[in-house]
């Protein structure tokens, strides 16, 4: 899981709810002090939330554009239901087009970012439908499945799911953290997983064990895509990363010393990668 820095929004960012047509989403709203020069709707990833991006939203509103970071259904503020097929890839793509739809921008395309498996939700949704969307931007999302000994993790953290309490799977979970990690995460993490919903991370994880290849279905939406990920990632291999872009004809930025969340390793130079991509359309 990412391990934001902070669970505190930066000056100038709202935490509020982003009423839609398929209902209310927890958001952080960060907005430029100035007219913005677009909007970014960023969707976070597996066992996830929008505090996931906190440490880019401070950057990317400096840099002149309004940033929008969503616990999708089911996932830590954002309320949900104890059934799997609500959390079916379809079901959230269309969430993402009504949140898309929901920021009232008129006319105004946003670019969308989805990290891990918030990029298989993005690319779902692009597309379902395009014309919302300025540009995507898959960070750490592969092109398919997971690796293999991810894929083992998630059968195992989805056998566990379905027999034991939020709490107990949590403090499993903890048995196999470095020492380090175990050490300085606090209670914030805990809280975020004790709200997700045991249905939402079982439909998910399954997702990310059998996603198939949809990069010729990208490429035919015609969008500018940018694929960013860190030197190192033990989701999907670097090296499937760069042949996905290549696919693509998309951007391709390495984050140097970040591994598989750049958004919380690295925000400094995730952001000012994400400005180039963003100024460059």
């Amino acid at each position: 899981m990412s391990r934001p820095p902070t669970f505190v929004p930066p000056p100038g960012t709202r935490a509020r709810a982003l009423h839609t047509a398929r209902g209310d989403f927890a958001v952080l709203d960060a907005s430029p002090r100035t007219a913005p020069r677009g909007t970014a709707l960023l969707l976070p990833g597996f066992t996830g939330s929008k505090e996931d991006f906190i440490a880019l939203l401070e950057p990317l509103a400096q840099a002149g554009y309004r940033v929008v970071a969503v616990d999708g259904r089911g996932q830590y503020e954002s309320d949900g239901t104890d059934r799997q097929e609500s959390y079916a890839q379809d079901e959230l793509a269309r969430d993402t087009l009504a949140q898309t739809a929901a920021l009232g921008l008129g006319g105004s395309a946003v670019h969308l970012l989805g990290h891990s498996l918030g990029g298989l939700i993005a690319r779902a949704a692009a597309i379902l439908d395009p014309a919302p969307f300025r540009s995507l931007t898959l960070m750490s999302s592969g092109p398919g499945v997971v690796v293999e000994p991810q894929r083992v993790k998630l059968k195992i953290l989805g056998d566990a799911l379905t027999t034991m309490a939020m709490d107990q799977v949590w403090e499993a979970m903890r048995v196999f953290d470095p020492p380090a990690e175990a050490e300085t995460d606090g209670e914030d993490l805990r809280r975020r997983w004790m709200r997700h919903r045991p249905a939402q991370l079982i439909a998910t994880g399954r997702q990310l064990a059998t996603e198939p290849d949809r990069v010729a279905e990208v490429a035919a939406t015609g969008l500018p895509v940018h694929v960013v990920s860190g030197e190192r990632d033990d989701v999907w291999p670097v090296s499937q990363l760069d042949a996905m872009a290549q696919r693509l004809g998309a951007r391709r930025t390495r984050i140097e010393g970040a591994e598989h969340s750049p958004n919380a390793d690295r925000p400094g130079p995730t952001a000012a990668a994400l400005v180039s991509f963003w100024d460059s359309l």
